[in-house]
């Protein structure tokens, strides 16, 4: 068995977790075939190597395993398309599933959040700085939430630019369900990533785990409206931590989707002025 589908496996075994899952492949990861005797040697205490051994054994995950490689592609941390800037957040994802153009994942990306109920606004700035950002050769990342989500993967599709979708849940459900053609879309002309297995449901833990995952592909996260709390100023604050640049578009003062941007933007976010973006990188 190699370290791919012993990963997959793992995913499938409940009661291991994220952590234990950690630390299992990475004393393996140097193994070309994983054997019993290897994982009698793993150093974790005797209940844990017993989840492992029943997941390396499970007869029916051989059969999922082969359901879910039919379905999308298999990326874990050890492969060389995997990203090296998503390596060093805090908890990166071990497994990742996809579905799309993968050679997306080597090429620059600007990650474009906001409220999932925007104002005309951020339409009206969107349309006219995301061609600017297609123009100067960046990938466009977002969640694929309602309202700003979409509305900046539709506008990259709609000028022709590349576009990654980052979901809270697996591939085989669309979330918000008014976005199902969008993602469909998505499938065929850029690449929707999720690090939970397909057919696991939304639930609303998943989006701030996800959240981690588009600040990690970033080189840029641009904000524009959006509440004080928000998921968007999550991932602007998780883009922070890993020394991303933080972009947000400021707002007037006596509006709450304003709060989120201008409160970036003074903690020392660059305010975004104009629309020729690469020139304040």
């Amino acid at each position: 068995m190699n370290i791919k589908e012993l990963c997959l496996r793992l995913k499938l075994q409940k009661k291991i977790g994220y952590k234990n899952m950690y630390k299992i492949i990475f004393q393996l990861s140097s193994e070309k075939e994983i054997t019993y005797q290897l994982i009698n040697e793993l150093n974790i205490d005797f209940e844990l190597r017993g989840l492992v051994l029943s997941a390396f054994d499970n007869e029916n995950y051989s059969k999922l395993i082969d359901k879910i490689c039919s379905q999308c592609d298999v990326i874990t941390i050890f492969d060389d398309i995997y990203p090296e800037c998503l390596k060093e957040i805090y908890n990166p994802p071990l497994v990742l599933f996809a579905r799309g153009n993968l050679d997306l994942l080597q090429r620059r990306i600007t990650v474009i959040v906001g409220s999932r109920t925007p104002t005309k606004y951020s339409e009206q700035v969107l349309q006219r700085l995301i061609p600017n950002i297609i123009q100067d050769g960046w990938v466009i990342a977002s969640g694929l939430a309602k309202g700003v989500d979409e509305l900046a993967h539709r506008l990259t599709l709609a000028n022709h630019g590349d576009t990654i979708a980052v979901i809270g849940n697996g591939l085989n459900y669309f979330y918000p369900h008014q976005n199902e053609g969008l993602q469909q879309e998505i499938f065929r002309k850029g690449l929707v990533l999720s690090e939970y297995l397909p057919d696991t449901p939304p639930l609303p833990f998943r989006f701030p785990e996800r959240n981690r995952i588009l600040a990690g592909l970033s080189e840029n996260i641009l904000v524009t409206e959006a509440r004080k709390k928000s998921g968007s100023l999550i991932t602007a604050n998780l883009g922070l931590e890993a020394n991303r640049n933080i972009f947000a578009v400021p707002g007037p003062i006596n509006s709450n989707l304003s709060e989120g941007p201008n409160e970036l933007i003074a903690a020392g976010a660059v305010p975004v002025i104009d629309y020729f973006f690469d020139d304040t990188i």
